[in-house]
């Protein structure tokens, strides 16, 4: 562990954290990185410093790097007994590590969320869902677009389960979720908060794919080579990020009760526009990789410089 600086910043995907460690340079905060990938803590001698920021994601297994994700959370869980303060903590990571989770508390906050159903068994899950297909198929445990389909039946779902058992990997759950019409055009919506405020809102046209992360380093501006595990083929076109100023005040409230909810001090809520004119929300992601080019159309900033602003507030809140 580190010693003894202000600030630690737990993570397991490098590329991602470049932007956020050359802002705290820049602006000569005191801070260690700790590379969950190969980690090793003493329950007796933590924590060592008083503010961890966890950056943590649930797509570490389509890395290769499965044991991050547990060690990540039975470290943040050493912390927060031994007296730290964890941002996006042990709370926030399981909220992001569990779609049922999700499911169950915007059914909680009366937010409109898709049907859902967690199995465990592939039988059991179709006659449950009975004829409500289309249906996509996704991981309990998500992140990057992996092992997501969208399925036309239950013979189909029996046959990837039959000729793909890898998909049960890591945590041996996956969802059936409702599937909606939308307009390819117009994509799903983005938002990014910040200490439970709005950062900034961007529309995201996916071209058919299931990996939107917004990391500059996983989908480049214009495509190109990615950082990320792609755990599908690449679409005819590249993944597309548009600033959108004009997010609906009721999406905000949303996404404000949600991060309350859950404990998020960042983090980024998905939502999709139904053809009834509801809004959807699907996916929380505590862990947020922002993407500068969208912030700076959207109100001319640099977000890694706000979340160091951020960073400073809670290192004088707790040191």
């Amino acid at each position: 562990m580190a010693n003894r600086v202000p600030l630690v910043v737990l993570y397991e995907h490098p590329e991602w954290q470049k932007p956020l460690f050359a802002a705290l340079e820049r602006r000569g905060i005191d801070y260690a990185a700790f590379d969950l990938k190969r980690g090793a803590f003493d329950p007796d001698a933590v924590p060592d410093s008083p503010l961890y920021f966890n950056q943590a994601s649930p797509s570490a297994y389509v890395r290769g790097n499965t044991r991050a994700v547990p060690f990540a959370l039975s470290l943040m869980r050493s912390l927060e007994t031994g007296g730290a303060r964890v941002l996006n903590g042990s709370r926030a990571f399981w909220l992001e590590l569990s779609k049922s989770t999700q499911v169950a508390m915007l059914q909680k906050l009366g937010i409109h969320h898709p049907r859902s159903l967690t199995f465990n068994d592939a039988d059991t899950a179709i006659q449950a869902w009975g004829d409500r297909w289309p249906a996509l198929m996704k991981p309990e445990q998500g992140g990057s677009g992996a092992r997501m389909f969208l399925l036309q039946s239950g013979d189909e779902l029996r046959r990837l389960l039959r000729d793909q058992p890898d998909l049960w990997l890591p945590d041996n759950l996956l969802l059936l979720q409702e599937a909606f019409d939308v307009d390819p055009s117009r994509g799903i919506v983005r938002m990014e908060f910040l200490g439970g405020n709005l950062l900034y809102a961007m529309r995201v046209v996916s071209h058919g794919a299931f990996n939107l992360c917004p990391s500059e380093a996983c989908n480049p501006e214009g495509g190109g080579d990615s950082h990320c595990a792609l755990p599908e083929a690449k679409p005819a076109k590249p993944v597309e990020f548009f600033s959108y100023p004009e997010v609906p005040q009721a999406a905000v409230e949303a996404g404000k009760s949600i991060v309350a909810e859950g404990g998020l001090d960042v983090g980024g809520i998905e939502y999709l526009e139904a053809s009834d004119g509801r809004l959807i929300f699907y996916d929380i992601n505590a862990n947020s990789n922002l993407r500068a080019p969208i912030a700076q159309a959207y109100g001319a900033f640099d977000p890694f410089e706000r979340v160091v602003d951020f960073l400073e507030a809670q290192i004088k809140l707790h040191c």
